[in-house]
């Protein structure tokens, strides 16, 4: 089976564009039939623009935003959702505002932390967290618990790409969704039927990108 990227384009906006790479891989929590790599929107700016006015249109009008939380990589699309939020004239409900973004340090085990000189920006403050993809939630949910434990509010979850619709009773709102990615399927690492089956990894994939075996 031959191995490459495929584009996939946003119906709403060619411009917010991912990859997707079909075959078997492992991930941090799960293992998928379908890679994402969403770089192209994480490091070039106009497409991170695009993906963030994009992403803003569930939020502008009805979202206290305070900070973002950027996962994944995420922060080009924070800055440029940021921005967008608090433009004034545009009837935004944080008009004029200056909204912080910030990413979490990971320490051991997967926790969370924010250091003395952030963690102003999340007491007491309502907060979106961003996400590049969202596969089993466990990564949102831990930030979430965070967020919850420094003090802050949580206002909001988003994603380039999200395979589940909620997160702790959340909506999840994404740019990409399953039914854009057909096909798509996550197992548990322990009921993989594609490992069961006797097929190798094809690579490994976390939100740095993928690397093929």
């Amino acid at each position: 089976m031959e191995i490459r990227l495929e584009d996939l384009y946003s119906p709403k906006n060619s411009k917010s564009k991912i990859k997707i790479m079909r075959g078997h891989f492992s991930s941090t929590h799960a293992h998928v039939n379908t890679y994402i790599d969403i770089s192209t929107v994480t490091n070039r700016s106009k497409n991170a623009k695009e993906t963030a006015d994009l992403l803003a249109e569930s939020y502008r009008y009805s979202t206290k935003v305070d900070t973002i939380v950027c996962l994944d990589g995420t922060r080009v699309i924070g800055a440029f959702l940021a921005e967008n939020l608090s433009k004034e004239g545009m009837s935004s409900i944080n008009g004029g505002e200056n909204i912080a973004v910030v990413t979490p340090e990971t320490v051991a085990r997967g926790q969370q932390v924010f250091r003395d000189n952030t963690k102003r920006m999340i007491a007491e403050k309502d907060v979106l967290i961003l996400s590049g993809t969202v596969i089993t939630g466990e990564t949102m949910l831990r930030t979430i618990n965070t967020v919850l434990y420094y003090g802050g509010r949580v206002s909001g979850l988003a994603a380039v790409f999200s395979g589940i619709s909620k997160v702790a009773g959340m909506d999840m709102v994404s740019v990409f969704a399953l039914k854009d990615v057909p096909d798509y399927q996550a197992y548990s690492m322990h009921d993989c039927p594609m490992c069961k089956a006797g097929r190798k990894l094809d690579g490994i994939v976390n939100s740095y990108g993928y690397s093929l075996l």
